[in-house]
């Protein structure tokens, strides 16, 4: 399989917690209001919080192996690795996997667990510094 993610990855096996956490109000002017537009939370699942697997993570994203949370939910992500640190971080939902999946390889199979796929939005900096010196060493 080739790599077409932008950004390299790091495998890790870090269990986490998920939080699903919304999005806040916005107040804006009443001309601003009349032209902006914004994309909206998914709100379903706000206020779960679940237990979860941190299977790959990057300085942009991670692959988080649990119940698929609905597309462009807004997530608190909770974990250790192990030469990076404590990560809080807040990011999307983008992609989903709904169940484990089995592709072909030279060697036999993969398997590919369910789960999904968060961009972050917001991580301290020296965390994703560390992220990306742990993804150089790899």
């Amino acid at each position: 399989m080739s790599e077409l993610r932008r950004a390299a990855r790091l495998v890790v096996n870090a269990p986490a917690i998920v939080e699903s956490i919304g999005q806040g109000p916005m107040h804006l002017h009443p001309n601003l209001e009349a032209v902006f537009r914004r994309v909206q939370a998914d709100t379903t699942t706000v206020g779960q919080s679940f237990p979860a697997v941190v299977r790959d993570l990057s300085t942009n994203g991670a692959f988080i192996s649990a119940a698929p949370l609905p597309l462009l939910s807004r997530v608190a992500v909770k974990f250790d690795v192990k030469g990076i640190g404590s990560v809080d971080a807040v990011g999307w939902v983008l992609w989903q996997r709904a169940a484990d999946c089995e592709l072909p390889a030279p060697s036999g199979t993969v398997l590919l667990p369910r789960g999904f796929g968060v961009l972050f939005e917001s991580i301290p900096l020296e965390i994703r510094s560390a992220i990306a010196a742990a993804v150089a060493r790899a």
